[in-house]
């Protein structure tokens, strides 16, 4: 309780957490990566799921990627939504799928999701994650491209994720 009362002087997700690690490593403990166990839910570079990215899309994710980098050094969030070289919705404190679905209704269809690591990302105990959920409000939101940060993001329950991804005709690629 003494770390959340008064030692904190940024109290987001990451200082806190921090705060514990240290606290822990104060103690002789030890706080592994998230990922630790996970080393098949990682993200591999390519074309993970759908169909194979237009021109188009292709200057899409290249653009969101050079935008999300610039937000995530800023500790803002780690995913924009683009469309034909517009950024709809950059994530902030409400997470990935709210933003998803903030950029989408403004994008109506085939807007291209793109989701990093930040740097210096404590994969401890933050570690950028995609799953079912986060497909589903894809499909819905008629969303075209998911673009990710290859070896830092997992891929929660990865085959029937693949499977959901393939048959909305959503494109999930790694970079």
């Amino acid at each position: 309780m003494r770390l959340w009362r008064g030692r904190l002087k940024q109290r987001n997700a990451e200082s806190m957490v921090a705060e514990v690690a240290e606290e822990l490593d104060r103690a002789n403990g030890e706080l592994l990566s998230a990922i630790t166990f996970l080393g098949d839910c990682i993200a591999q570079p390519g074309l993970i799921a759908g169909p194979k990215l237009s021109r188009r899309e292709e200057e899409d994710v290249s653009y969101g990627f050079e935008v999300v980098k610039a937000i995530s050094r800023l500790d803002i969030g780690e995913t924009v939504i683009v469309k034909n070289g517009t950024v709809l919705a950059v994530e902030a404190f409400e997470g990935t799928n709210e933003a998803l679905k903030r950029g989408a209704a403004l994008a109506r269809t085939s807007a291209i999701m793109v989701k990093v690591a930040k740097p210096n990302q404590d994969m401890r105990f933050d570690v950028p994650v995609i799953g079912l959920e986060t497909i589903r409000i894809a499909g819905q939101a008629r969303l075209r491209v998911i673009a990710l940060e290859a070896s830092t993001t997992l891929l929660l329950e990865r085959d029937a994720m693949i499977d959901l991804a393939e048959r909305e005709r959503i494109s999930i690629v790694a970079r």
